[in-house]
């Protein structure tokens, strides 16, 4: 989600540059920076962004200015300046000496500069192309992420890969396989008739079905798979908010790699497991990343 675009604009005497940049945020957080005078289009803007972003903390900013080409023209603020006249008036009757003009004019608002904004028509035409420019930008900051996207979907295909053949490695583990498991089973159940008293029937059976439920871990492993497939499927595909099923598909790998650590009989296998939670946590994290 990590992307950034600039685009300069002009009309008429005034010329603006638009900066968004974003980073990466579970949700999408805007922050507009618009001049003085151009909030009333604010939430058009944001519905705009809306429509192409889903995640990331974006900061839109906007820096307007006079055309260089233009040439400067100013106005006397002569309401301002009639107050202005009026008090040195009175203060000069009290013994202050008169003002100078030059000291008046420096005064700040008696005299401002003529925009194209003062006049209504004209700033229609302003904040038309201001949006049309913002819509440029957005375009530009949405291929930027594509760009960063492109790069990340090999980093999380490696680490899907990874999780991949630590499957398969686990289920070739020769505990897990049926004859492994059939040889445990068989062991635990010569102690558990070698007992003194012997275990009831029923007893045995109990303890029998909890043993094959504790050691069998082909179903974990089976959802692994599934999940895998799941998640390269996202990684070529175009839908939106990628980023959100990434999120909940991370939380479906940890929790069969936490019940395939509670399950694990075998050296080999918890070895695994423990393998399978570290690349886990490592793609929870770019996940984060993924819009």
């Amino acid at each position: 989600m990590t992307g950034f675009a600039r685009v300069d604009g002009r009309a008429g005497n005034k010329a603006w540059i638009w900066e968004l940049k974003s980073v990466n945020g579970r949700g999408l957080e805007l922050r507009f920076r618009l001049p003085p005078g151009f909030d009333s289009i604010e939430a058009e803007l944001r519905s705009l962004a809306q429509a192409k972003l889903v995640r990331g903390n974006v900061n839109l900013n906007l820096q307007l200015a006079e055309s260089a080409e233009a040439a400067p023209s100013y106005r006397l603020n002569e309401a301002l300046l009639e107050q202005l006249l009026a008090m040195a008036g009175r203060l000069e009757a009290r013994g202050v000496g008169a003002p100078r003009l030059d000291g008046l004019l420096a005064v700040r608002g008696v005299v401002e500069p003529v925009g194209m904004v003062d006049d209504e028509a004209a700033r229609e035409t302003l904040e038309t192309a201001v949006k049309q420019s913002f819509v440029e930008a957005l375009d530009k900051l949405v291929q930027s992420r594509n760009a960063e996207g492109a790069k990340l979907a090999e980093v999380l295909g490696g680490q899907f890969n990874e999780i991949a053949a630590l499957t398969k490695r686990a289920g070739e583990v020769e505990a897990v396989r049926p004859e492994g498991l059939r040889k445990r089973l068989q062991t635990q159940l010569a102690e558990l008739l070698a007992q003194n008293p012997p275990v009831a029937e029923e007893r045995l059976a109990q303890e029998l079905a909890l043993q094959v439920t504790r050691l069998d871990v082909r179903e974990e492993l089976d959802r692994l798979r599934a999940h895998v497939a799941s998640a390269q499927g996202l990684l070529k595909g175009d839908a939106k908010g990628v980023g959100r099923k990434l999120d909940f598909l991370m939380q479906e790998f940890n929790r069969e790699a936490n019940t395939l650590c509670s399950k694990a009989f075998d050296a080999g296998l918890t070895a695994i497991g423990l393998d399978l939670k570290l690349v886990i946590d490592r793609l929870r994290e770019q996940a984060q990343n993924v819009e």
